[in-house]
């Protein structure tokens, strides 16, 4: 089983790109037109309207940084906590699997504590920094 572990990049590629297209899928339509629609919905969750921004921009343009390995671990706690909040504030009441349960939303944020906790792996744009999770050795 050890040729498994030569396949943990690619895993790890494998989740920040499908995270980061679901996020973008989500954050698309309200960064291009359905944002006053989004306002009224946060508002309407006891939320101030000024967090849509947040959430947006979280969505759309935290997709986009994921998909290309651009800060990734600051992306991923963003979405741990967007859907931590999405959970608490929408999907709880609906349970699990119900219709519009929580199983999506937790899911979302499982995979974003994944690449949170070991990085997005070795194929990205990270200037310069050590991927995979590896901590650089201080000489």
């Amino acid at each position: 089983m050890d040729f498994l572990n030569r396949l943990q990049p690619l895993a790890l590629l494998a989740m920040r790109l499908v995270l980061g297209a679901i996020m973008i899928g989500h954050g698309y339509h309200k960064v291009f037109g359905g944002f006053h629609h989004h306002m009224d919905m946060v508002s309407s969750l006891g939320l101030p309207r000024s967090l849509a921004y947040l959430s947006t921009g979280t969505e759309f343009f935290g997709g986009i940084a994921i998909v290309l390995g651009l800060f990734t671990r600051f992306c991923s706690l963003a979405f741990v906590i967007e859907m931590g909040v999405a959970i608490w504030k929408v999907h709880f009441k609906n349970g699990l699997m119900g219709n519009g349960g929580y199983e999506f939303p937790l899911a979302l944020a499982a995979i974003a504590l994944a690449l949170l906790c070991f990085d997005g792996g070795p194929w990205g744009l990270t200037f310069g920094k050590s991927g995979g999770g590896k901590a650089r050795q201080v000489s």
